[in-house]
């Protein structure tokens, strides 16, 4: 190997671990040695410390033990002179760096400066992290590249982000070339940062790759089942499930060289656009571990190659990229050309299954006018309507295929939708309607990506787009009939009306003893399939994550246990798991993988319960976090008086049947009961507690953050949870 490139690495190692020292002793002076320290509103502790040492670090102190380590790792410093035929020390250096820029991260959050700010992101929380990595798993985000420095100019930056977008990956991006970051290149070309379009601007410096590569770490501890400390297991999950790479843009430091070997523990390769040494031969990587001087207008693809990425890209033709790095991609009025719906104009939009001979596949009609027609900032109405025709079609699967209206086409660039049947509303930039694109065009994306997703149970589709006002409206009372019809299908359906429920096991790699059963009135943890969702991808992929489970004969049907399902549970679990209540928090309560929107836990001197969303992040009367007891819950633990679901769970029949269902909610965090609210009031009145007076006895945290407080607080409203049976 380049005996250069390890003496640079080696020589970062010493600068990074001076500065984390200095740092360190900083943060002990000024906050003390026993000051609680960590990354915010995260259970991981510090992630790369954490996931490759197992030490928890909870207080400043507990870094003496890792600067023990690092004195460890660190090598002598080598001489140009000499031939290192090993990669060895230079990782070796790389891991030291990681855990030091972990330690100077960690403590810029005690004592500034604060990593977080305008741009800058800083740590990803536990929130982004079950929501993004799971796209690690599932496919939709193949990869990421961390980005270090900046491009040589704006446009060339656009230009790289724009490719890298297109590709479905995120975009990771910390440090500065010559007082430039890339980042700052991106806001300066007018492209929206954040997690959003998966433009994620981390830090300034180069200690913020840790921020990177902590994500990583996270992502093998929560989706691969790896445990603390189990470091050879989660840099090896690393290499062959997280595809990403370094592309350093610009002069590469020491301190860059040094972050770079610690990326190389991963797998992750470096591409530079700069003349340095190459590390060729494979080894740690998948391929070469440095490749250099790679032109701007190749090194998207080159990273691709040399880190063995496998991309898939649906082609649509449309004149603007389509990827879902696009999907959260705001447009502002200043930055609109038009605009449908949104309480401005009439809109809808409907999936109606015809016979075969009624549906000519591909034909895309505009029926009125079209984005020509109109001025800059106008807006019109917008009535879409698909039909379509298959052999498996069934009109369970409408609302299923319409619901995806809005991901297909908030998808494209300079597009955005939000809502859904007749409270759609979209927006077409100046950007786009610049590029060519037309209101025909949502026909095509349509079109394209219905086929791409679901052409197992459709086989033609055609689009109708109409933009004029009466017909608009004409046809938008045929469709809301059509919805009030499936509505009232959908609230008759209840768990006793069919003989087959659907697993979900997509979260099985990463939580070996969990798998969701869904059911008419619970749908999956995470809330993002509901019964339909999971019967209608069977139908497209019948070997795929969701499989029918015949329910058989009733175990118990208060708790919601059938013999079947436990026979179908038991085994694919491997025996771990033999019994499952769908409607129990206590008795045999369904596992968890993780990815749940909320929890459930007993409260025992309120004879109730707490529901604590994922997005809150304070304290709960408990005595934990949500973070905390995400790791209580999950991983495919069954713990009898905690539960993990989704928020449409909530206001089901079946919430919690066998210990009072509702009735038991005592705390919940205002913004979550808020969420909730209308459907919450509705479930009360159906039992007969008097919704909006229910409702108000449920406390929240204005009313208090302890057990005792609220025990205080559900006293004085008359809380019937005080009245019922004991849980236990």
């Amino acid at each position: 190997m380049s005996i250069i490139i390890a003496a640079a690495a080696i020589r970062g190692a010493y600068k990074i671990v001076d500065q984390a020292k200095e740092i360190y002793k900083k943060a002990v002076e000024e906050k003390g040695a026993d000051s609680p320290v960590a990354f915010p509103n995260t259970g991981y502790y510090i992630p790369i410390i954490y996931s490759m040492t197992g030490i928890a670090v909870e207080k400043l102190s507990d870094f003496d033990e890792i600067f023990a380590e690092i004195d460890r790792l660190v090598p002598e410093p080598v001489d140009e002179e000499f031939w290192l035929p090993y990669l060895g020390p230079v990782l070796d250096a790389g891991m030291a760096t990681l855990y030091a820029e972990e330690i100077i991260e960690a403590c810029k959050y005690l004592i500034g400066p604060n990593p977080v700010d305008d741009l800058w992101l800083g740590a990803a929380d536990d929130v982004i992290m079950r929501e993004r990595g799971i796209q690690f798993v599932d496919g939709t985000a193949p990869g990421f590249a961390a980005i270090a420095g900046a491009a040589p100019d704006v446009e060339t930056a656009v230009e790289i982000a724009r490719k890298l977008q297109e590709k479905r990956l995120y975009v990771f991006m910390h440090s500065n070339d010559n007082g430039t970051s890339f980042a700052e290149q991106l806001v300066e070309g007018g492209v929206q940062l954040g997690w959003d379009t998966r433009l994620v601007p981390f830090g300034r410096g180069i200690t913020s790759a840790v921020y990177a590569l902590g994500f990583a770490s996270r992502a093998a501890l929560s989706f691969g089942g790896v445990q603390p400390g189990d470091f050879r297991r989660n840099l090896l999950y690393n290499k062959n499930r997280v595809f990403a790479f370094v592309m350093a843009l610009g002069e590469v430091t020491d301190e860059w060289y040094a972050t770079a070997a610690g990326a190389i523990n991963y797998g992750f390769p470096t591409i530079a656009d700069s003349d340095i040494p190459e590390i060729l031969p494979t080894g740690i990587c998948t391929y070469e571990h440095v490749v250099s001087n790679i032109p701007h207008d190749q090194i998207v693809e080159k990273c691709i190659e040399v880190r063995g990425l496998k991309v898939k890209i649906s082609e649509v033709p449309i004149p603007v990229s389509y990827s879902p790095a696009f999907e959260g991609e705001r447009i502002r009025k200043d930055d609109m050309y038009c605009e449908f719906g949104g309480n401005r104009t009439p809109a809808f939009e409907w999936f109606n299954t015809l016979d075969s001979k009624d549906v000519e596949d591909g034909k895309i009609e505009v029926i009125g006018p079209e984005i020509d027609d109109i001025e800059e900032g106008g807006n019109l109405p917008l009535g879409i309507v698909i039909e379509g025709s298959g052999r498996k079609m069934q009109s369970d699967f409408e609302p299923v295929l319409e619901r995806q209206v809005h991901t297909f086409i908030n998808e494209a660039q300079g597009i955005w939708h939000m809502g859904q049947r007749d409270i759609n509303w979209l927006r077409i930039s100046k950007d786009a309607k610049k590029a060519g694109f037309k209101i025909e065009h949502f026909g095509s994306i349509l079109h394209a990506m219905l086929h791409e997703k679901y052409g197992k149970i459709v086989d033609k589709i055609q689009v109708k787009l109409y933009t004029e006002e009466a017909k608009v409206l004409e046809l938008r009372e045929k469709v809301r009939k059509v919805y009030g019809q499936r509505d009232e299908r959908l609230a008759g359906m209840v768990d006793e009306s069919v003989d087959t429920f659907y697993s979900c096991s997509l979260c099985q790699s990463f939580a070996p003893d969990h798998i969701c059963v869904i059911t008419p009135e619970r749908s999956g943890l995470c809330g993002a399939y509901s019964w339909l969702d999971g019967k209608a991808a069977y139908e497209i992929t019948p070997t795929g994550p969701n499989q029918p489970i015949a329910k058989g004969n009733a175990v118990d049907a208060t708790i919601g246990q059938w013999d079947k399902v436990n026979d179908f549970i038991s085994s694919t679990t491997q025996g771990k798991i033999e019994c499952m209540s769908a409607y129990s928090m206590i008795v045999d309560p369904m596992t968890s993988c993780g990815c749940f929107e909320c929890i459930s836990a007993i409260l025992p001197s309120t004879n109730g319960i707490m529901i604590v969303n994922r997005e809150f992040t304070g304290m709960t009367p408990s005595g934990m976090k949500f973070s905390t007891l995400a790791g209580t819950v999950g991983g495919g633990n069954q713990t009898p008086g905690f539960v993990g679901h989704s928020k449409h769970y909530i206001s089901s029949k079946k919430f919690i049947f066998a210990e009072g269902g509702v009735q038991r909610i005592v705390w919940m965090p205002k913004a979550l009961k808020d969420d909730v609210k209308e459907q919450l009031i509705k479930r009360a009145d159906e039992l007969g507690l008097g919704g909006e007076a229910f409702f108000d006895k449920i406390a929240d945290e204005t009313h208090g953050e302890t057990e005792e407080e609220i025990m205080e607080y559900i006293t004085k409203v008359g809380h019937p949870a005080l009245e019922m049976d004991e849980m236990f």
